[in-house]
């Protein structure tokens, strides 16, 4: 039982690390991308390039909800 516990944290440390933000972002960006494909909405480059605007636009968003000020 041990051991299941120790590979469990490794994984989660591994995937997660210290921003669940980011990993929850590829999950999502993933989950478009293989719904585009089972779909057949773009081709291979079109489909590179969804890849790359999701990630980078939910890379942005983990970074501004990071940087923002509080107002209070």
């Amino acid at each position: 039982m041990r051991f299941l516990k120790s590979f469990g944290r490794f994984w989660y440390d591994f995937i997660v690390g210290d921003d669940w933000k980011i990993a929850v972002a590829v999950v999502l960006s993933l989950a478009v991308l293989v719904t585009a494909v089972a779909l057949g909405l773009f081709g291979d480059a079109g489909l590179a390039v969804l890849g790359g605007v999701l990630v980078m636009v939910a890379f942005s968003i983990s970074l501004v909800i990071d940087v923002r000020r509080d107002k209070s």
